[in-house]
């Protein structure tokens, strides 16, 4: 008697269920050469962000450049329009942009040398302040001693200062990185546009040439949105910060609105050590704890607004970016950059996203509908 195929009984079956017909039925396995790929692709980056973590004196000051060139490279088309040539423009942007650099750090500079000066007394005063938790701390380590747990929180100390100098030594970048990176910004601005044609004209095949003409260009309009969008919008926020510490009392309302402006740069962690810098700064300066917390709390409402409302409704318009994106992008260029990281973090992601979405095919698989 003739079997036909699909009658034939899996081995090890007893109910004898037939074998399926097409090979689209059999559950999906991964191949040889896939897992092959994946693992040649994940040592891949590994290797790439080993590299950049080692080799940070000389990638940094580079992807520096680079990212705020591409930012400042539509400032030298204009001026090379109005006749300007664009190694003098160049060259006239970055003293610009270093002398309002200056002008900010001036700014913050002052009162941080005065108060760095006056530690011991500003930490003591601090100390004295800080007396009014005693009896909370008090009360919650007899709650922890009745229920049976540890000895509880101890006294409420203030910390060493032994960790500002290496915190300094880590946010200042060395002399050979500052010159490496004016030096690698004029440069990348004054050739701009023979980079963009040598990098095009790499390509042999008309396509290819149209596609990596419109990722440099969208790359160019984005960064230099970006840019100029968050500047404005952090110089509002240094503005009402400064007019918030003015009207609450606090000492140097200039030099608190420039280093809010300054830190509001880095998303997530530049808010938040600025209401730090306010709380303690208020606690110092005034009598009372509640008086000391306003300009704070003013900040944090700020902020609030600013953050949720402001930036996205403004930024959101040009290119939506995931706030679980921002996060990871932020924390991972923060550990292997530092500061500087984490204010490349959110451009570099709009780099990404750029690529993504100009390199990945459009017809890629998706997902069945729910």
């Amino acid at each position: 008697m003739r079997v036909l195929p699909s009658e034939r009984l899996i081995s090890g079956n007893d109910e004898g269920t037939p074998l399926p017909d097409s090979r689209s039925e059999l559950p999906p396995v991964i191949r040889r050469t896939e897992f092959v790929a994946f693992a040649l692709a994940g040592l891949l980056v590994i290797c790439v962000v080993a590299v950049l973590y080692v080799g940070k004196p000389f990638f940094l000051p580079v992807v520096m450049a680079f990212v705020t060139g591409t930012m400042l490279s539509p400032a030298a088309t204009f001026l090379e329009k109005r006749k300007v040539p664009r190694s003098l423009g160049a060259v006239l942007i970055v003293a610009a942009v270093t002398a309002v650099v200056v002008f900010v750090v001036g700014l913050i500079a002052s009162p941080v040398m005065e108060w760095s000066s006056r530690l011991p007394e500003l930490a003591a005063q601090l100390k004295d302040k800080l007396h009014v938790f005693d009896r909370p701390l008090a009360l919650w380590q007899e709650l922890q001693s009745m229920l049976g747990g540890s000895e509880g929180l101890p006294s409420l100390q203030m910390p060493k200062f032994e960790w500002v100098q290496p915190t300094l030594e880590f946010l200042s970048p060395t002399f050979t990185e500052f010159l490496l990176f004016f030096a690698t910004l004029i440069l990348f601005i004054a050739s701009w546009r023979d980079l963009r044609r040598a990098l095009i004209m790499t390509f042999g095949d008309r396509d290819a040439r149209l596609r990596t003409l419109r990722i440099l260009n969208e790359i160019e309009v984005h960064l230099g949105n970006y840019l100029l969008t968050v500047t404005l919008i952090n110089i509002g926020v240094g503005i009402a910060t400064g007019i918030v510490c003015a009207l609450t009392g606090m000492p140097n309302p200039a030099g608190l609105g420039a280093l809010a402006a300054t830190l509001n740069f880095i998303p997530i962690i530049g808010p938040v050590a600025m209401f730090a810098v306010l709380v303690v700064v208020g606690l110092v300066a005034f009598p009372t704890i509640g008086g000391g917390l306003m300009a704070a709390l003013a900040f944090g409402g700020l902020t609030f607004l600013e953050g949720h409302f402001i930036t996205p409704t403004i930024i959101g318009r040009r290119l939506a970016l995931n706030a679980l994106a921002v996060f990871l992008a932020l924390a991972f260029w923060t550990w292997l950059w530092g500061p500087m990281g984490a204010f490349l973090s959110s451009p570099l992601l709009i780099v990404g996203l750029i690529l993504k979405e100009h390199l990945l095919p459009s017809d890629a698989p998706q997902l069945p509908g729910d």
